[in-house]
């Protein structure tokens, strides 16, 4: 055909045709099918055996997050063995620690409470519609979909509510936490041991090399996500505690405490903190307007860290599509709670990861992207 006669849209089409020869579509329609059904198969089966994959879970991200500690053991000389002991022992006398700190200002501010509530409802009268309409809310769907007679809602105090929405899914606590640590020692222990052994077992060299690129980019994405939000959450703590100390509601160890975990549930966490803040702030301040202060310098620290400091920090590892890290959000948090919100943004990233580089995989992967 001479040049004259082509048709002036000739270049996007074959710019078209080269972005899916980079990133290939399945054609067969039985491959969508499939796919569609081993990925339903998989979130049911992630649903009925939450009580163990739940625990480890948390135990590769542990695991993962552990890992510069762990290598700096072993170039010490420190047995693994040892060095997973020594890691686990390091992360129980932090929590237990930081429990015992907490533990009594804590009790202090519950018992402030039967004589403050009153305080506060007087002090906020105007915000009267609004928590009523929450709290309809929060009623519904904490009933929603149960069976028989409605039994008495907790209430927002109680510590055995608490632990069962950080770990829903899992018959106890202690026995989630027994199983992660067994998960988590024997993950240090192991090592890449089993990298090694499917590298062995896969056919050929290219699928050997496509196993070690995909574990050593999760690897590094992950375990740099992790410890970048675990520092930029213990700023965020250290901030709130000196906010706390700064406008006078005390305990500022508490607090910031509460900021650090808090930090970690997206969405969820910095609201409920924010709503704790200002109660706190109203408890103890005798200004209304002085009483909004800590709440509303929490909120400040909150968009600086959240929208500003962490987003450029992971800006190279992580751009993920907004919409989507919202949806994940949703969909773990319905399926597994609490600990759903705090997985969401890792398993995200990890599928990104894979699916960029397994060819067949790298249109999914070009949606993951921001």
């Amino acid at each position: 055909m001479p040049e004259s006669d082509q048709r002036p849209d000739m270049e996007p089409v074959d710019a078209t045709e080269a972005l899916l020869a980079d990133m290939p579509l399945p054609s067969d329609a039985k491959t969508f099918f499939l796919g569609g059904i081993f990925v339903l198969a998989w979130l049911a089966a992630a649903c009925v055996a939450s009580d163990i994959v739940l625990p480890l879970i948390f135990a590769i991200l542990l695991n993962l997050l552990m890992q510069p500690a762990m290598s700096a053991l072993e170039r010490l000389r420190v047995p693994r063995a040892l060095g997973s002991i020594l890691l686990i022992l390091v992360v129980f006398a932090t929590i237990v620690g930081v429990g015992a700190a907490v533990s009594g200002p804590a009790e202090a501010w519950i018992a402030k409470l039967p004589e403050g509530i009153p305080r506060i409802e007087a002090r906020l009268r105007f915000l009267d519609a609004p928590i009523h309409t929450l709290q309809t809310f929060l009623t519904a769907a904490t009933n929603f979909g149960a069976a028989g007679p409605q039994r008495n809602a907790p209430g927002p105090l109680d510590g055995g509510a608490i632990l069962s929405s950080v770990f829903a899914g899992t018959r106890s606590f202690a026995g989630a936490l027994f199983t992660t640590v067994m998960f988590l020692y024997f993950l240090l222990l192991a090592g890449d041991g089993f990298l090694r052994r499917l590298v062995e077992v896969l056919p050929r060299f290219a699928s050997k090399r496509q196993a070690v690129e995909i574990s050593q980019q999760i690897g590094r994405d992950i375990s740099a996500y992790l410890l970048t939000i675990t520092i930029m959450n213990t700023l965020v703590g250290a901030a709130t505690a000196l906010v706390m100390w700064s406008t006078g509601v005390g305990d500022p160890v508490l607090w910031g405490t509460v900021a650090f975990i808090l930090n970690y549930v997206p969405i969820l966490g910095p609201a409920a903190a924010f709503f704790i803040f200002l109660f706190a702030g109203a408890l103890t301040i005798d200004s209304t307007w002085q009483a909004l202060l800590p709440a509303a310098l929490y909120a400040a620290i909150h968009v600086v860290e959240g929208e500003t400091a962490t987003p450029m920090l992971l800006a190279r590892r992580f751009t993920l599509n907004p919409v989507l890290v919202v949806v994940s959000f949703a969909f773990w948090f319905w399926l597994w709670g609490v600990p759903g919100a705090i997985l969401s943004a890792p398993i995200l990233a990890t599928a990104k990861i894979v699916c960029d580089r397994i060819r067949p995989l790298a249109a999914l992967g070009h949606i993951l992207a921001a």
